[in-house]
């Protein structure tokens, strides 16, 4: 099942690979051909979000009054799909998709006039303060603490698996603002400058050998109560939005459609009587009713209709093919696919094997954190359990 089209989305997708073809340099493609970890390399991300912010488009789901196309459900799922399909990189997510929402629907007048043109801009680069030491899945737990002091909150506490923190210039956090309060309700989020004096950033080396996650500590941070998002202690209702921000997607099934094809291209040099040829055959026909169940959810959204837990679902399914398929790449490759064979062209070095060797490992090692970010597998599946089935 693929999405069905009409007359002007059709000559809106034409639009989309005009542009890809004309404006996504090879430089850019060959770069992202090159990414492993979760997120694009900042300055290759940035620079498509650049080209595309002259043409209107960087604010892929943002509404024409905060500066967006206003583009259908229909026109986002086209777009997303071409720029995969041509191989262009993901926009970082973090303001673009997950913090403007927040600041549409919650932020000030005075919030939104100042953050939205610079995170569409690309001015602003915003990483995310959620999880903490012990406070990952069960995010109601945490402890960074902010107490008001005149016109400021004085926030002290850390933040950990914070991705991109090294590059950011803000955070947008979440901070107890009431330790009696049950632990959903004395939470409230916050808008921080990464400059304040008292914020300091340790890197955290991944299994892959790169650094994408880090660990925030916050010491005395004097943050204006001006940059707080929606009312005191009234936090976990806009983190939770904002949730819903991060574990959609929509496209996915393109991007493992495309990992797939490149799978099979490896496949052609194994012996026929391999068992991996039948477990790549199941994991192909699993990608392909992934597919057609992200249709199905697109044809809802596009109608209006709530998708329920849909999303859940979509992201474990999601994660546990791309755990898959990275886990046939790698033994496809055979010796080629050495531990730390990644680290030799991070470190501008000639690796060993073809080129496309040299992203196996990597890749198979952070699709493993795939099942834990943007909310574990076992709550994804506690959500689906209690929507559902009842349970």
């Amino acid at each position: 099942m693929e999405v069905e089209l009409d007359a002007e989305e059709l000559a809106f997708q034409e639009q989309v690979r005009t542009l890809l073809r004309e404006e996504l340099t090879p430089e850019i493609r060959a770069a992202t051909a090159k990414t492993t970890t979760v997120f694009a390399d900042k300055d290759v991300a940035l620079a498509w979000q650049r080209i595309l912010h002259k043409r209107g488009w960087a604010g892929v789901s943002w509404p024409k009054e905060f500066g967006g196309p206003g583009w259908t459900s229909n026109q986002r799922y086209i777009f997303n799909r071409e720029c995969a399909l041509a191989g262009a990189p993901g926009l970082i997510p973090l303001g673009l998709r997950m913090l403007a929402p927040v600041i549409f629907r919650y932020g000030t007048k005075e919030q939104q006039d100042y953050y939205l043109p610079k995170i569409l801009s690309g001015e602003h680069y915003w990483c995310q303060g959620y999880s903490e030491p012990g406070s990952g899945s069960d995010l109601a737990s945490l402890k960074t603490k902010a107490e008001k002091d005149g016109d400021d909150y004085i926030v002290n506490g850390t933040k950990i698996w914070t991705t991109h923190a090294q590059f950011a210039d803000h955070i947008f956090c979440l901070v107890r603002t009431d330790a009696e309060a049950k632990p959903q309700a004395g939470i409230s989020f916050l808008l921080i400058d990464m400059n304040s004096p008292g914020v300091t950033v340790e890197p955290i080396t991944t299994l892959a050998g790169d650094h994408e996650v880090n660990q925030v500590f916050l010491d005395n941070i004097r943050v204006p109560v001006t940059n707080r998002v929606g009312p005191e202690n009234e936090g976990w209702v806009v983190a939770k939005y904002l949730l819903e921000f991060e574990r959609g997607g929509g496209t996915a099934a393109t991007g493992l459609r495309i990992a797939m094809d490149n799978l099979k291209i490896l496949l052609l040099d194994l012996p026929a009587d391999s068992d991996i040829h039948e477990r790549s055959a199941k994991t192909e026909v699993e990608v392909t009713a992934l597919s057609q169940m992200e249709a199905e959810l697109q044809s809802k959204i596009a109608t209006g209709e709530n998708i329920g837990p849909g999303s859940s679902l979509m992201k474990n399914i999601a994660s546990m093919l791309g755990q898959q398929i990275a886990a046939l790449r790698l033994e496809a490759m055979a010796y080629y696919g050495i531990p730390h064979n990644n680290l030799l062209w991070l470190n501008g070095k000639e690796g060993v094997g073809i080129e496309s060797s040299q992203t196996a490992i990597g890749s198979y090692l952070n699709t493993r954190a795939s099942s834990i970010y943007g909310g574990s597998r076992e709550v994804q599946k506690n959500i689906i359990a209690k929507t559902v089935l009842g349970l």
